[in-house]
């Protein structure tokens, strides 16, 4: 699986605030970064999906991070405007399938 690059070295704050991101604390004994490895994996892939209709990452892009308890969370993060076109996207996949993904 290939790296994923965006627009230069601080690609994953392009304009973009993501709240509740990253936590204030870490809780000695929890591996944080195995956690963070997965989501960060899916959340590469994602962001492949994205590029590859026609987004930007800096206007729409999945991030990695990992809750308290360790686990990996991919949160999607972008302009409404493109999460709207987003929404749009899929909508128009789940028409002509029932939903099924």
């Amino acid at each position: 699986m290939g790296k994923m690059t965006g627009s230069g070295e601080g690609w994953l704050s392009d304009g973009l605030d993501v709240p509740g991101a990253d936590f204030e604390f870490w809780t000695p004994g929890v591996d944080y970064i195995a956690g963070w490895r997965e989501a960060r994996e899916s959340a590469d892939r994602l962001n492949r999906a994205l590029l590859g209709v026609g987004f930007e990452l800096s206007v729409v892009r999945a991030v990695a991070s990992t809750n308290e308890d360790g686990q990996g969370v991919v949160r999607l993060a972008g302009w409404p405007g493109a999460v709207d076109r987003l929404a749009a996207l899929l909508e128009a996949r789940t028409d002509g399938d029932s939903g099924a993904a």
